[in-house]
């Protein structure tokens, strides 16, 4: 769960109107380089660890990130990297703590089950089963920071739960042990939840630091991480030349430039606008997966999906008092 981050002051009616356009546009793309970055790892996944190809791809999109800060602090600084800069008081050990968790839940683990888990499910799957990480990011800040909500909202929780086992189990239960796409998305679930983790554990670091800091750290240290694992105990055959350039691309367009967008559309529309708009990351995903791999999509997979959405939608509709 983001924080919303504060708004830029306003200074004309038509440009604010403007500013809030480019909002919109902004998040829609992110949703779209995110949602069918599903696709473009599974196509790589038959020649690369999934543990090398997060490396490459979080360390990418750390340095993106990294550099958008860096060009921020010149003299001249584009609108779209005016994102607010935490001015607090330093690091204590607490907060170190923190970074390295967000490292350990939110760079590590997460991208590297859930890429084992698409190397083992359709990409389909994987993307609409990515929405388990709302449910997740709520469901450990109702039950660790005491938040609560309304009666809709645990109605929403209630749909998404019975998306997620739709999806996972396709409906077929008495089949579960012999099917091969059920330990995938049961992997793809995993990360979810190490995600949600991850964006309560961002969300208490964000008092102090601004998230394009946050999302930096995470790139690069975790994508260095994984890199140092999969060096030291030789997880990973040296792939290409060309599929690391195709890595590192896939990195600087569905991690860095992604984030950077979101981050973009949480400043101009809001919280709930930008994370309505970016649930769509889902469907992205599978109309992609659809596309280019050619994977089947049932009916099952099309009503869960769009259950999980609207789920998604209703949790963000303010309740009325």
């Amino acid at each position: 769960m983001i924080t919303k981050l504060p708004k830029k002051p306003s200074l004309a009616g038509e440009e604010t109107e403007v500013s809030h356009h480019w909002g919109y546009i902004a998040v829609v793309f992110s949703a779209f380089l995110f949602g069918i970055g599903t696709t473009l790892y599974k196509i790589l996944l038959g020649s690369a660890s999934p543990l090398f190809i997060a490396a490459v791809t979080y360390l990418a999109g750390g340095v993106v990130l990294g550099g958008s800060i860096l060009v921020r602090e010149g003299a001249k600084v584009p609108q779209l990297l005016r994102l607010p800069t935490r001015k607090k008081a330093g690091f204590v050990w607490r907060d170190i703590v923190l970074v390295l968790l967000v490292i350990l839940f939110g760079s590590a683990l997460g991208p590297t089950l859930y890429l084992v888990g698409l190397n083992n499910t359709t990409a389909v799957n994987a993307a609409l089963l990515g929405n388990t990480e709302t449910l997740f990011t709520i469901g450990i800040a109702f039950v660790f920071l005491g938040e609560r909500g309304k009666a809709k909202d645990y109605a929403a929780i209630a749909l998404l739960i019975i998306g997620a086992v739709t999806l996972t189990t396709n409906l077929s239960f008495q089949q579960l042990g012999a099917t091969g796409t059920f330990f995938g998305n049961l992997l793809v679930v995993s990360a979810s939840l190490f995600w949600g983790i991850d964006n309560n554990l961002s969300r208490l670091l964000s008092v102090k630091r601004s998230l394009l800091q946050i999302g930096s750290l995470k790139g690069v240290l975790g994508g260095g991480l994984l890199l140092a694992i999969a060096s030291l105990f030789g997880l990973q055959p040296i792939p290409s030349a060309v599929s690391i350039a195709y890595l590192v691309i896939v990195g600087i367009l569905s991690v860095g430039l992604s984030l950077l967008l979101f981050l973009f559309s949480l400043q101009e529309i809001g919280a709930m606008r930008t994370g309505v708009i970016f649930s769509t990351s889902s469907l992205f995903g599978a109309v992609s997966a659809f596309l280019i791999l050619q994977e089947a999509i049932s009916v099952i997979q099309i009503l869960a999906g769009l259950l999980m959405l609207f789920a998604i939608y209703l949790l963000s509709v303010p309740a009325k008092e």
